[in-house]
């Protein structure tokens, strides 16, 4: 098992489809990635950063979402997201979020996820 600790990274990357535009998402009117497609993104960088370091009978839930999405990204162009870990306070986990299109910055913020008992978490909906 990973330590939990900052300095964990991970990092998800993908190609932007026709499914992934603002467009298709319904939050814009242009043919460009969205927003709400970049964040998940980003979740699964950040999730991707805590494999092996979350007691087994445990996940994660996103509670936070700081996001400055400040370039467009066209279909076709692969997105690549990343998560490091900033902050371990109890149960609460701080994450520093980057997306780059090649070599261009698309987005940067915080993202926050906090370990749940998996079964008490579902059994509270």
């Amino acid at each position: 098992m990973n330590e939990l600790a900052p300095g964990l990274a991970g990092s998800h990357h993908a190609v932007v489809a026709e499914a992934d535009t603002a467009i298709a998402l319904g939050s814009g009117s242009v043919p460009v990635l969205a927003t709400p497609r970049l964040i998940a993104w980003l979740e699964a960088a950040a999730v991707a950063a805590l494999a092996g370091a979350i007691p087994d009978g445990s996940t994660t839930v996103g509670t936070l979402i700081d996001l400055r999405h400040t370039a467009a990204t066209a279909v076709g162009r692969r997105v690549d997201a990343f998560a490091t870990v900033s902050s371990v306070d109890g149960r609460t986990i701080a994450f520093e979020l980057q997306a780059r299109d090649g070599e261009e910055p698309i987005a940067a913020g915080l993202h926050l996820r906090v370990i749940v008992q998996t079964e008490k978490f579902l059994s509270s909906l």
